[in-house]
């Protein structure tokens, strides 16, 4: 197994808010993949980013074993969730500079046979097999909710004018609720994690033909890289992939 990942500020943003980390250690067949896409102005949203992967990471790496059942990872992830959303509440809360400042936060970690994913935000994780792409994650974002209500269609969606307004963030409010999903790693070829720099430009189905057709991971990361950027890329980019 291997991971490959890519993050370009775009056309129209002066700087990239994105913050990504991959890992995998195949001696003891384990995986950490994340995405965190930063708000809170110019100055705060690339330190929630950076401070959610960092906290987030480390307290991962400390505390997983490759001997842990799905349960026992989910409890980690949870913990590790809780300490990342507390540090950046309280430097948020502690430093004028980057108050009100928040992050997405996705993120993928394998061990052994299981997978277990964990969502906060509108970043997302896909994952692909027999060529088919899915959707994991579900956005928490006002204009997924009003999808779901059936106050508009998916295909309004893409345009709303609210799309980019989110109803979780990692480090806004002193302790945050997160979505798990597990499945079972033979169940995939693929997991791919982006910001919505990538998921509001370029579609599931573009993302499966580059997946499937791509030389190596690496070549597909930069081709849906270049494919958002020449649709405009107003907001930055981030691509995950872990092939199995």
């Amino acid at each position: 197994m291997r991971s490959w990942a890519i993050t370009d500020k775009g056309i129209v943003r002066r700087q990239n808010q994105d913050t990504y980390y991959a890992y995998c250690d195949n001696c003891a067949k384990m995986a950490i993949l994340i995405v965190c896409d930063g708000m809170g102005g110019a100055k705060a949203g690339n330190v929630a980013s950076e401070l959610a992967v960092t906290v987030f990471s480390d307290e991962l790496k400390r505390n997983l074993s490759k001997n842990m059942d799905v349960s026992e990872v989910e409890n980690v992830i949870k913990n590790a969730v809780s300490t990342a959303n507390s540090a950046v509440f309280e430097l948020s809360n502690n430093d004028r500079d980057c108050s009100g400042m928040g992050t997405t936060l996705v993120a993928a970690v394998i061990i052994g046979d299981n997978t277990v994913v964990v969502n906060i935000g509108d970043s997302r994780a896909y994952k692909i097999s027999d060529n088919r792409i899915e959707q994991i994650t579900r956005d928490h974002s006002v204009v997924e909710d009003m999808v779901q209500r059936g106050d508009i269609t998916r295909a309004e969606s893409l345009t709303h004018p609210n799309k980019n307004l989110i109803t979780r963030a990692v480090g806004t409010v002193q302790s945050v609720d997160c979505d798990f999903f597990r499945f079972s790693t033979g169940e995939i070829d693929y997991i791919l994690l982006c910001s919505d720099g990538l998921s509001n430009l370029v579609s599931d189905e573009e993302m499966l033909y580059e997946i499937v057709h791509a030389e190596s991971i690496e070549f597909c990361c930069e081709k849906l890289l270049a494919l958002a950027i020449a649709r405009g890329a107003p907001d930055n980019i981030t691509i995950v992939l872990f092939e199995k």
